[in-house]
């Protein structure tokens, strides 16, 4: 970061002192996931310029931030890989009814029960930002049909049957057999998946959520599964984290629940630090940034994604 940015002074933070320091800087890179007085940060103007390492932009897009004229990047797409796997895996693990035979192997059972199939399924996208694309790429191969909605509508990568502007969301859900979120979160997408949306679904359907767990209303989703309508959720997110210890998530056996592991990654910090670099090189050259965030979506057109730039 250094030799990309040669006359910064770097100041390293703590997500304890960052509350503090960020009053000192030009540049802030990193995620915190401590409240920041973003109000005070804003009006005292020093800060010009946002390098997010997430692709979620909720810890920062505070309203005076998103009014100021602060440049804020995502770390958006970097890691479309790793949720594309962490997708397949909630998928198959449903389809395949790994919960159930996982709990059969504790008990030392041997039965066959039914399993479901991904050939031949409708598969329903919400977002086509560089997750999305990515899982276009990966599910086509299966002989899936997918058709996508986003706030694009006229991107439609290669592979995916139709994409439709993102107020179609209920005409998606009626038509999906899987419905895999990989959208933002905003003001706009907030518990937007909810028992409306959730209930249009056909019955014996998937929701997969790799997205923001508080896109979706969980006590809806938790209605939902109780009567029978869903086949099954596997979440790597959840509305709060980590997910208290008496929700009722928990008890249905045909949710699946990992930790927020989606973007993990064995190179993230490589990955991470290369699009840090490229962007701080960029912004002292007075060049046009990878990831740029355009605030009133709160994520950034898929034209200028660090991922797709070798796509």
């Amino acid at each position: 970061m250094r030799d990309a940015a040669p006359n910064c002074r770097f100041i390293e933070a703590t997500q304890a002192n960052i509350p503090q320091r960020i009053f000192d800087a030009e540049v802030f890179v990193g995620h915190a996931k401590v409240p920041v007085p973003w109000d005070q940060v804003v009006e005292k103007g020093k800060l010009k310029f946002i390098q997010s390492s997430a692709a979620g932009l909720d810890h920062c897009l505070a309203p005076s931030v998103i009014s100021s004229e602060i440049v804020v990047c995502s770390a958006s797409g970097l890691f479309a890989n790793q949720v594309a796997e962490q997708t397949l895996a909630l998928l198959f693990g449903l389809l395949r009814g790994i919960p159930i035979f996982y709990r059969q192997w504790q008990n030392r059972e041997f039965v066959r029960r039914p399993t479901d199939d991904l050939y031949g399924k409708r598969v329903g996208i919400v977002g086509m930002g560089g997750n999305g694309r990515r899982l276009v790429k990966v599910l086509q191969p299966f002989g899936v049909s997918i058709r996508a909605t986003d706030y694009f509508p006229d991107r439609k990568p290669e592979g995916l049957d139709e994409l439709w502007d993102h107020n179609r969301l209920r005409e998606l859900a009626e038509w999906s057999d899987i419905l895999i979120l990989t959208l933002p979160l905003n003001e706009s997408t907030r518990g937007v998946v909810d028992k409306e949306i959730l209930s249009a679904m056909p019955k014996g359907s998937y929701l997969i959520n790799v997205a923001r767990g508080a896109c979706v209303r969980e006590s809806d989703l938790c209605e939902v599964l109780a009567e029978g309508h869903l086949a099954g959720a596997g979440l790597d997110v959840t509305e709060i984290e980590p997910l208290p210890n008496d929700s009722p998530l928990w008890g249905f056996p045909n949710v699946l629940i990992t930790p927020h592991v989606g973007a993990q990654a064995v190179l993230r910090t490589d990955d991470t630090t290369n699009l840090i670099c490229e962007n701080l090189r960029r912004y002292f050259s007075n060049e046009s940034l990878f990831n740029i965030v355009d605030k009133s979506l709160g994520f950034p057109h898929p034209s200028v994604l660090f991922s797709e730039r070798n796509a």
